[in-house]
C-alpha cells in the first residue's frame, strides 16, 4: 500500500506583518471646583459607556480601625441611598439597561458602572447618590457580614489564599499592606457606625477620580458630570498610614499546615518597586520572560518539561507605597523541593546571563500585543487610563508604551533581574500537609510553621 504524505500545516505560515499604529481617541481631563478629577475618552465602537469612580482610600486606609473595613463598606454602599432602597436601585438599573458594582482593594475603593449612553444622566445620578448619600441599611449590613464570614471560611481552606495571606504578612510586617483579609472574629466585631464613618471620611470629591470611556462627545459629557457632581461638598481626607518594611535577609521558609492536602501551594516573593519607578518596564519585561507569559521559562521548565504543575506564574505587584515580585505554583506533594529548585534555578539564570535576541524579541512583541488588546474595549481603555492617573504616571504613558517596550535591550532585562529577582533573600511560603512537605521545605531555609487561622 502506498503511503500518503500529509502536508505540514505549519510549513508555510506567513510571517507577522508590521505592528499597526494605535489611533488614540480624544481625551479630556479636568478637575472640578470641589476637587473631583475627571478623565473622559471617546470610544464610538458601541452605543454604550463605561466608567469607574475611584476613591484613593482602601483597606490600607482603614487598617487602624478594622481590617477589611473598606471592602465591606463598598459592598454595603451598593445596597441603598437616602432616596432609594436596594430593590429600587435594581429596578432603576433594569429600566435603563445599566449595571453598577462596588469594590475595594488595598489602595482604592470604587463604584463601577456601564450602560447605554442615552441614559447616561440617569446612571450618573445614581452613581452620585451612592457616592454621597449611601444609607447603610442595617439588614443589608448584616446580610453582607454573614456572606463575608462564609467567604472567609471557604478561603481558609484554599491554599492560594493562605499562601498569599502569609506572604503579605512576611513582606510587609507592621505596614497595613500586610493584612489582606480580616479574621472571622474581626468581621463579627464590625459595627455599622464604622462603615458610615469610613464612608464620610474617604468618599470625598478631592479624594476621587472619575474615568469614563464611551460613545459620547467629551464636552457634553463633561458638562453633564459637572451638573451632577459639582455640588458635592469637599472635605479633608485622613492620610494613609505608613510604616517601614521589615528587613529580610536570607531565605526563610514559612510553612502553613493544611492537613491532608493532596497538593501544595508554593509561593516565593521579595520586595520590589512601585508603578512609578523608572525601572518598571524593564522589570515587567524581565518578568514576562521569566514566568509572566505562557511561553515563559518557568512554564516551559516546570510545566512542559517536568510536569510538576499546570499553571505556574510570576508577577510584579504594584501597590501605591510599595511593590513586590512573586512566583507561585500548585504542585504535587512529592515535588515541592524539585519545584523550588527549578524556580530558583530560573531566577538565577535570569540574573546571570543576558537573554538571547530572539527570546527578547518575542517577549517585547507579546507585551506590546497584550497592551494593544487591552485597549480594544471601552472597559480596557478605562482600565488602562486608571493605571495612569491612580499611579500618577506621565500623561503620555500609554501613547509611548509600545515605543519604550521596543527600545528595551537584553542589558535592561539583565539589570532588572539582578536588582529585583532577589533570590538570595527571597521568602518562601509553602501551604500543605506538614508531614509530607516539611522535610522538603527545610532544604531551602529555616522553617517557621503556622496554621490556617493565621497563627
Amino acid at each position: 500500500m502506498a503511503t500518503v504524505a500529509i502536508p505540514d500545516p505549519f510549513a508555510h505560515v506567513p510571517s507577522l506583518g508590521p505592528e499597526r499604529p494605535v489611533v488614540w481617541p480624544a481625551r479630556m481631563r479636568r478637575k472640578l471646583a470641589n476637587g473631583l478629577e475627571v478623565v473622559l475618552v471617546e470610544s464610538h465602537t458601541i452605543p454604550k459607556f463605561t466608567g469607574e469612580l475611584y476613591f484613593r482610600s482602601g483597606n490600607a486606609s482603614a487598617a487602624a480601625q478594622a481590617p477589611g473595613l473598606a471592602e465591606i463598606t463598598a459592598t454595603v454602599v451598593r445596597t441603598g441611598t437616602e432616596a432609594r432602597s436596594s430593590r429600587q436601585i435594581e429596578e432603576d438599573l433594569r429600566r435603563i439597561g445599566a449595571d453598577i458594582g462596588t469594590s475595594a482593594g488595598a489602595d482604592t475603593s470604587a463604584i463601577g458602572f456601564n450602560g447605554l449612553v442615552e441614559f447616561s444622566a440617569d446612571l450618573l445620578k445614581l452613581v452620585a447618590e451612592l457616592a454621597q448619600q449611601a444609607s447603610f441599611p442595617e439588614e443589608e449590613f448584616e446580610r453582607e457580614r454573614r456572606q463575608m464570614i462564609e467567604g472567609l471560611r471557604i478561603a481558609r481552606t484554599t491554599p492560594s489564599f493562605l499562601a498569599n495571606e502569609r506572604m503579605r504578612r512576611v513582606l510587609f510586617g507592621a505596614h497595613p499592606y500586610a493584612i489582606i483579609a480580616p479574621t472571622e472574629t474581626q468581621v463579627k466585631e464590625y459595627r455599622l457606625t464604622q462603615l458610615a464613618e469610613f464612608y464620610r471620611s474617604h468618599y470625598r470629591p478631592g479624594n476621587a477620580l472619575l474615568i469614563a470611556a464611551g460613545d459620547f462627545a467629551s464636552t457634553q459629557m463633561m458638562e453633564q458630570i459637572e451638573r451632577i457632581f459639582g455640588s458635592w461638598k469637599p472635605a479633608e481626607v485622613p492620610a494613609i498610614p505608613a510604616a517601614g518594611l521589615p528587613e529580610l535577609r536570607g531565605r526563610q521558609v514559612h510553612l502553613v499546615h493544611l492537613p491532608e492536602s493532596v497538593q501544595t501551594q508554593v509561593l516565593v516573593a521579595n520586595h520590589a518597586i512601585t508603578r512609578k519607578h523608572p525601572d518598571w518596564l524593564r522589570l515587567a519585561l524581565a518578568n514576562s520572560i521569566y514566568g509572566g507569559a505562557f511561553n515563559s521559562r518557568l512554564i516551559m521548565n516546570i510545566r512542559e518539561q517536568k510536569g510538576y504543575t499546570y499553571s505556574p506564574r510570576s508577577g510584579v505587584h504594584a501597590l501605591r507605597q510599595h511593590g513586590y515580585f512573586s512566583v507561585n505554583a500548585a504542585v504535587r506533594n512529592d515535588v515541592v523541593a524539585a519545584t523550588l529548585t527549578e524556580i530558583f534555578y530560573e531566577l538565577d539564570r535570569m540574573r546571570s546571563l543576558a537573554v538571547a535576541e530572539d527570546e527578547l524579541s518575542d517577549a517585547r512583541t507579546y507585551m506590546s500585543g497584550v497592551f494593544s488588546l487591552g485597549l480594544a474595549t471601552q472597559e480596557g481603555l478605562a482600565s488602562q487610563l486608571s493605571t495612569v492617573y491612580l499611579h500618577e504616571l506621565p500623561e503620555d504613558e500609554l501613547e509611548t508604551y509600545r515605543q519604550r517596550i521596543r527600545a528595551l535591550t537584553a542589558l535592561d532585562v539583565l539589570a532588572a533581574a539582578r536588582a529585583y529577582f532577589d533570590s538570595a533573600n527571597a521568602q518562601v511560603v509553602v501551604v500543605g500537609d506538614r508531614g509530607q512537605v516539611a522535610d522538603q521545605a527545610r532544604l531551602f531555609g529555616q522553617v517557621t510553621e503556622y496554621d490556617a487561622e493565621p497563627k
